[in-house]
């Protein structure tokens, strides 16, 4: 070919290149930004490293269809590779079609097969209805559930997301939503048409509904917001089940008495006071990034590290039902513990309950069912686990956390003072009709628990509170031995939505 023919040639693919850039157009453009929100590609820039993305089916769709409202490719969070596809709700509303389809099933596929995380940005109105014949191909949901378990997947829904779009968000590890983002299996023309319903997308799954549902993991102000809580929350992990959390080089790393802990941990058991002092005490400095924070509140679960080291972390909070587990709680607890164990992060279980939640309601939410879900979660993690008794764990409160010998623990320890056994000194009393003086010595029994525990081998360690993070550092440093081997994905089925 004549250098004239590869010029007109190559002017041709810029000419096409720029016009799938332009996405849905000026006006289009501008009735997205006036909205406070970022345009599909300006999503892209804020999540990547600058400069980072590289584009790949740009060409997808046509000029009549720019990239087919779904802007795939790769690029780098950290200096790290990552698989990313974003939908253009300015092309379309988003909509999937079957070449669209094809793209989310490529990136989710290049995900698995170069072992990187998937991060997908949604604001689409689902499976695109033009009329066309769609050929019996496979759906892009096959390579996303591929993905689970294995790299990393985490979705920012950043605006309406509808049907069939929407589904990736409940199959990922985890999600956040902006404040004016929308998520559901139908919007609200298709809820109209089939129920007579008639509902706004903020009433039918917006942040209030999402977020208290536990479908969404976290919350943000705008786009942008989620963005840097998707690169935050990376940089706790590896790229793959095929390799080892990072160490943060840097920060407050070091062995450190925490003097403020006999101010913070109350001898009290009856007073409150909040888990996330403790946290923010106990491990590094700053570290902590808290997933779920409006669902089950009463189970925190926080990405921290200790000396260094990504860690997630499971505390009871007493500021809200005194620290019990209820449904919602054991339910975001057993997910949180499923990622932590299929990418290798050591876990650490900060135990101060008064059991799993009682009563008709707690029993109507499917307490035991939801409970034995997370015990399951913690029993069969295979990660290093770790449990300190702060003052109390009963019953089933303490099988959850981790608590009950040779269950696979590398460290389990206790705080003086602290009390265990099938339930309270005050409930037991009530159940056996005790009389004042049984009831008196049965308080004693339990404030006595931890050190005849300690007589009997009940648990590794009696410590101070000024020593856990101590305690937990060299424990912790001591497992990451057993990184001897070639880390390789869990031996199970992704992880359960």
């Amino acid at each position: 070919m004549s250098e004239e023919g590869w010029d007109a040639v190559l002017q041709d693919l810029d000419r096409r290149r720029q016009a799938s850039r332009a996405m849905g157009g000026e006006d289009r453009l501008r009735k997205h930004r006036d909205k406070g929100k970022l345009d599909v590609r300006s999503r892209i820039d804020r999540l990547l490293d600058p400069g980072s993305f590289r584009e790949l089916g740009t060409l997808v769709g046509g000029e009549e269809a720019p990239a087919d409202a779904v802007v795939m490719g790769s690029g780098r969070i950290d200096g790290r590779p990552v698989m990313v596809a974003a939908e253009d709700f300015t092309v379309l509303a988003g909509t999937i079609s079957s070449a669209a389809n094809s793209k989310r099933y490529r990136v989710a596929e290049l995900a698995v097969l170069d072992r990187v995380p998937l991060v997908m940005m949604l604001e689409g109105a689902g499976f695109r209805a033009d009329g066309k014949a769609h050929s019996r191909t496979p759906t892009d949901m096959l390579a996303q559930a591929r993905c689970s378990g294995r790299v990393p997947v985490v979705t920012a829904v950043l605006g309406p997301s509808a049907g069939h779009g929407a589904l990736v968000a409940p199959m990922s590890d985890f999600t956040v939503m902006s404040a004016h983002a929308s998520i559901f299996s139908a919007g609200p023309p298709v809820v109209y048409e089939s129920l007579g319903e008639e509902v706004s997308k903020e009433d039918l799954g917006g942040p209030s509904v999402a977020l208290a549902s536990g479908l969404i993991h976290n919350g943000a102000e705008d786009d942008a917001a989620a963005l840097d809580q998707v690169r935050h929350y990376l940089r706790y992990f590896p790229s793959s089940a095929w390799s080892y959390p990072p160490q943060f080089e840097g920060g407050d790393e070091g062995p450190r008495v925490v003097t403020e802990m006999v101010d913070l941990l109350p001898r009290n058991g009856r007073q409150v006071y909040d888990m996330h002092d403790v946290i923010d005490a106990v491990f590094d400095a700053g570290s902590s990034f808290e997933v779920q924070p409006g669902f089950g509140p009463s189970l925190i679960c926080s990405l921290a590290r200790l000396g260094g080291h990504p860690v997630a972390v499971l505390a009871n909070q007493p500021l809200v039902l005194a620290g019990s587990i209820d449904a919602d709680a054991a339910t975001k607890g057993a997910h949180f513990i499923s990622v932590a164990d299929s990418y290798h992060l050591p876990i650490v279980f900060l135990s101060d309950n008064p059991g799993v939640l009682p009563g008709s309601a707690s029993e109507r939410q499917g307490i035991l069912r939801a409970g034995a879900r997370m015990y399951a979660a913690q029993s069969l993690a295979t990660s290093p686990k770790f449990e300190v008794t702060l003052r109390k764990a009963y019953g089933f409160g303490s099988m959850v956390m981790g608590m009950i010998p040779f269950d696979g623990q590398s460290g389990v320890f206790a705080v003086p003072g602290a009390t265990m056994g099938a339930m309270g000194a005050s409930a037991m009393a009530r159940s056996r009709g005790s009389d004042e003086d049984e009831a008196a010595r049965l308080q004693r029994m339990e404030v006595e628990a931890s050190f005849r525990s300690a007589q009997s081998f009940g648990m590794d360690e009696l410590i101070a509170p000024t020593e856990v993070r101590n305690v937990l550092l060299h424990s912790l440093e001591r497992s990451l031995y057993r990184r001897q081997a070639t880390p390789e994905p869990k031996a199970r089925i992704g992880i359960t939505p």
